[in-house]
């Protein structure tokens, strides 16, 4: 771990450890050490207790290397250290100071934590007491425990949880009850003081996307331990959100949307789940071999840096804004309330539309790098830059296609000469049917879940919240915010927005 600025001791006394009398001090810049023992207060000290003449200090280190993973990713272990102080009133200014310096760090105190017994390889209980609970109780961490029941039992609740009780809100889970939450919290009256509540994840899903961007971007494993950790300290960062809107209906996006190749390969091998994560491959391969194209168009706003992309258009003649036309399926949209977030509120006219027409193979948008724990969607994308990344394939032989999902481990598919690789601040899909067939269309994945079903697709005949028709999509950029596992400073300093 990086060292602390070592800064004025506010303590230095003699102390007994293991038997022996040896120096401690803790520093302003908060460091603890004794003998050869350093600890960064900020990032390894979770807590202390008193016992008698001795301070408990609870913490994590990181295990000895090659014991857990490969590479310089090492695995959080908890250890507690024993000081007896030498005097009555050296114990009472030690744990004064201590305290004082711990509650000075901002961190969480009460936290409602979601467990989801269902995702995943159903180990999310597991993960929650053996990896969760013993660092929330080493920090002093009060909590309360909902297991998920149903689907969007997790929105459910955070549309009516009362708030003011908690100091965030925390997933052992995959993406999917992450993503319940923000929609619940976004359809509350409430909503511009609910979304304020920083949001955790650990890891226990098929999905861990989020959580595997978080900690990988401070070159951390995508461990329960790390997360956990990260959701203790404290530290925030903002996280874009984007609203996909078709009519009235409307679905708050933090991960990714995806038509064509990738959403046929993470829906349709649902039927292969018996598999595991080899179903993603397994039918991948059989997707590339009988592989689709389809037609329809994106719209959209290229970021500074990306106007060459497309051909410009008349918006007027070829954008369908909000409150003109509302798309519907047979069965009608599945319609929001009318209170809640309503998304940002942008003058869409006003801004630099550009269009492509397909036929496409797929069609990508990432709002954060990665897309699970294997797959570097979007190396360049952001947390919080107004923008989504878009991973665009018009046409592609099928050799350099596999080897082009070779890539996906470490992002470098995108550097792929049949890969079309930008930013972009808006977002217009018009998704179409399948070229080989005018009967069969597509499916949309929003976040690891159908949005849209098209005739023809699989389950088709499954509701969906949308329709297979134009669907609009508008960044709000850092509207969310999330525990994160450091302190970035260009995520605290406000981007003039366009």
């Amino acid at each position: 771990m990086d060292q602390p600025e070592i800064g004025e001791f506010i303590l230095s006394e003699q102390v007994r450890v293991n038997g022996r009398i040896t120096a401690a001090t803790l520093s302003s810049g908060g460091e603890l050490g004794w003998g050869d023992r350093r600890l960064d207060v900020k990032k390894q000290v979770l807590g202390f207790s008193v016992e008698g003449s001795e301070i408990k200090i609870r913490a994590v280190v990181e295990a000895a290397a090659g014991s857990w993973c490969s590479g310089d990713k090492t695995k959080l272990i908890r250890k507690c250290f024993t000081l007896e102080l030498l005097s009555i009133d050296s114990l009472r200014l030690w744990s004064q100071k201590l305290q004082e310096y711990l509650d000075s760090l901002g961190r969480p105190k009460r936290l409602f934590v979601f467990v989801n017994p269902y995702g995943g390889k159903k180990s999310a209980s597991t993960i929650f007491v053996s990896d969760v609970k013993p660092l929330l109780d080493d920090a002093s961490v009060e909590y309360t425990v909902q297991e998920t029941k149903y689907q969007l039992h997790a929105k459910e609740v955070a549309r009516s949880l009362d708030l003011a009780k908690y100091d965030g809100i925390v997933c052992v889970s995959g993406d999917g009850i992450l993503v319940e939450v923000l929609n619940g919290l976004l359809i509350r009256e409430d909503w511009e003081n609910a979304i304020k509540i920083p949001l955790g994840v650990v890891p226990a899903g098929t999905g861990n996307g989020m959580v595997k961007s978080l900690l990988d971007s401070c070159g951390e494993p995508c461990a329960a331990s790390n997360a956990t950790m990260s959701i203790i300290r404290g530290h925030k960062r903002s996280l874009d959100v984007a609203t996909i809107s078709q009519g009235d209906t409307k679905f708050f996006s933090m991960l990714m949307l995806a038509w064509g190749l990738v959403a046929d390969i993470d829906i349709e091998s649902e039927k292969y789940r018996w598999m595991g994560s080899a179903r993603l491959d397994f039918y991948g391969l059989q997707r590339i071999l009988g592989l689709r194209k389809y037609n329809g168009s994106i719209i959209f706003v290229p970021a500074s840096g990306f106007e060459s992309y497309g051909e410009p258009i008349d918006v007027e003649k070829e954008v369908i804004f909000e409150g003109e036309s509302k798309p519907k399926s047979d069965d009608g949209p599945v319609t929001t309330q009318d209170y809640g977030y309503q998304g940002p509120k942008v003058d869409m006219k006003s801004l630099n539309w550009r269009k492509i027409n397909g036929p496409f193979v797929s069609i990508w948008l990432h709002n954060v790098p990665w897309g699970g724990e294997d797959t570097m969607a979007a190396p360049d994308a952001q947390f919080s830059d107004g923008c989504l990344d878009l991973i665009m394939i018009k046409d592609c032989p099928k050799l350099s296609l596999l080897m082009l999902m070779n890539g996906l481990n470490d992002g470098s598919h995108v550097k792929s000469p049949h890969v079309s690789y930008l930013k972009v601040k808006a977002f217009i899909l018009q998704p179409g049917p399948r070229v080989d067939d005018q009967t069969k269309a597509g499916i949309i994945d929003v976040d690891g879940e159908v949005l849209a079903r098209g005739k023809g697709s699989y389950k088709s005949e499954e509701k969906t919240l949308m329709s297979y028709d134009k669907l609009l999509i508008k960044v709000d950029q850092g509207l969310a915010t999330l525990f994160a596992p450091s302190l970035d400073l260009a995520d605290l300093i406000p981007i003039p927005r366009d």
